[in-house]
């Protein structure tokens, strides 16, 4: 079985590879025509459309690295926008994603905090003693 810290190495290096591999996708594309970009496209959505077919009514699986991908590419689109899209999951399971992925980065900042307010000694400088000679 694995470990916390052994799942999460593991899918930070999944993600790191999917990103690194996107990345020079998107280089690759810099250099296509808008004919050839189209092309692609309409074949991309002729293979989903494929995948569709084969999984019926099965819901397809997603790796925790593939959801974070897809959560960080499609937040910044509209629902009404990610409704529009062809998608094998559902616009609100991405907005769920991505909901799910802040409330973790929020929990991993504030862990090791004690209970109660954070103590403010040393983080402020020492009064000024009072000038004598007046």
């Amino acid at each position: 079985m694995w470990s916390s810290s052994g799942m999460i190495a593991a899918v930070l290096v999944r993600f790191a590879y999917l990103a690194v591999s996107h990345a020079f996708a998107a280089l690759w594309l810099l250099r296509m025509s808008d004919r050839d970009k189209d092309v692609e496209i309409l074949a991309l959505r002729h293979q989903l459309e494929v995948l569709r077919r084969r999984l019926g009514d099965q819901r397809p699986r997603l790796r925790p690295e593939d959801r974070v991908l897809l959560a960080a590419l499609l937040a910044p689109l509209a629902r009404v926008r990610l409704r529009q899209l062809r998608l094998l999951v559902s616009p609100d399971m991405v907005v769920r994603w991505h909901r799910d992925l802040m409330k973790r980065r929020h929990a991993r900042a504030s862990v090791n905090r004690g209970p109660g307010r954070p103590s403010a000694y040393g983080r402020f400088d020492p009064l000024p003693r009072p000038v004598s000679g007046n």
